[in-house]
């Protein structure tokens, strides 16, 4: 089992979108392509709205997957000398070790900026609001897909698995609610919040 487990997917028909995420702790950033953003920055880390710094993020919103690699494309060869290794932190299964880049924050955005008003394409900048409103709009899943994991995460501590890969999940999708600030105590059941709040806690990373 991984600590994978509860994230909802949130990819969309035909549309695309490029990211640029900052990295929280040095002068990086890492950018690409994806139609399910949010699985995306999932996949570089698990708690991604700490890792990364979503007030400085961007997203371009196209509506085919071609000009999002036409855009990601023009980024690359723009700032080709420019590339560095990823974070250690980042996690070898995702596929995330390319397309990192120091020191182009503030040249990127711009052309971002520039891309999107000649086009007409959405711009997504910064993130945190992009990431609480496609949440809002699952808030099915949240109430109810977190009363089924926190039932896992009783059965996971009752067998005496050490690694509580379900509870570490399910913290990981409550503290990222509740950092871009979504109100749980609406969103969630009663015994969820209660868990949340007083309940044993692993570290987390």
């Amino acid at each position: 089992m991984s600590d994978d487990v509860g994230y909802p997917q949130f990819a969309s028909r035909g549309r695309a979108y490029v990211y640029v995420l900052p990295y929280r702790d040095e002068d990086l950033l890492k950018l690409g392509f994806s139609r399910d953003p949010f699985t995306r920055f999932h996949t570089l880390h698990r708690r991604f709205y700490e890792f990364f710094d979503l007030d400085r993020g961007l997203l371009i919103e196209v509506d085919r997957v071609s000009d999002a690699r036409r855009i990601e494309r023009r980024f690359i060869d723009t700032w080709i000398e420019s590339r560095a290794p990823a974070p250690l932190v980042v996690r070898e299964a995702a596929a995330g070790y390319t397309e990192w880049y120091r020191g182009i924050y503030p040249e990127i955005t711009a052309l971002a900026q520039q891309l999107a008003e000649d086009a007409g394409y959405t711009l997504h900048r910064p993130l945190r609001p992009w990431l609480r409103s496609l949440l809002e709009e699952r808030v099915d899943w949240l109430y109810e897909g977190s009363a089924r994991m926190l039932e896992q995460v009783e059965y996971e501590r009752f067998h005496g698995d050490p690694k509580r890969p379900l509870q570490r999940a399910l913290l990981n999708v409550l503290d990222m609610c509740r950092s871009i600030g979504l109100p749980l105590e609406r969103l969630v059941p009663d015994d969820v919040l209660r868990w949340y709040e007083h309940g044993d806690r692993p570290l987390l990373g």
